[in-house]
């Protein structure tokens, strides 16, 4: 991995524009986005949504309690990745600080946990923070893949690949040189 002047990081000779993305005024703007979700979310959970969840039957109330859950679990996990992210924009963490601790955060795509016809019966507000928050998850989870995983390999040359990745494994393993 090598910095060209632009402060664009090569990858192999490919341009990362995952990292250029990362340090720019989007990123800034999908921080926020996704701190303003947290703190919407959390402000209608603990007022207007906890009222509504008891007035609803049983079955949906299950289904509103796991739903509530999992939009809280996501967003945590998803401004987890922003807070860290943006520490690495800040020069507080390094690159590779930061993929280590990206282990931490456990980002992972998570869907909806019931079924769509009785995800309609929920209230339209919890429905909404559900839908952006999973928006907001797809966009990361790809900003997160542009970083961490580099950029994809051709079919054409997956099998040399494996095979010579794997050949390294071995001589690692074994402290042999190639």
């Amino acid at each position: 991995m090598s910095t060209s002047v632009s402060g664009v990081i090569e990858i192999g000779g490919a341009v990362s524009f995952g990292h250029k993305l990362a340090g720019s005024e989007a990123f800034t703007a999908l921080f926020k986005e996704g701190m303003y979700l947290v703190e919407l979310s959390a402000a209608y959970l603990d007022g207007p949504g906890r009222l509504e969840s008891k007035a609803l039957p049983r079955a949906v109330a299950l289904a509103y309690a796991s739903e509530s859950m999992r939009l809280t679990t996501r967003l945590m996990q998803l401004a987890s990745w922003l807070l860290m992210q943006r520490a690495v924009n800040e020069g507080d963490l390094t690159p590779a600080q930061a993929a280590l601790e990206k282990n931490k955060v456990k980002l992972a795509k998570q869907d909806l946990s019931c079924d769509p016809r009785t995800f309609a019966t929920l209230p339209d507000v919890l429905q909404d923070l559900c839908q952006q928050s999973l928006r907001l998850q797809a966009r990361i989870l790809h900003l997160d893949s542009l970083l961490y995983q580099g950029p994809a390999r051709k079919t054409s040359q997956a099998r040399p690949i494996a095979i010579e990745s794997q050949l390294n494994m071995l001589r690692e393993a074994f402290h042999m040189r190639g």
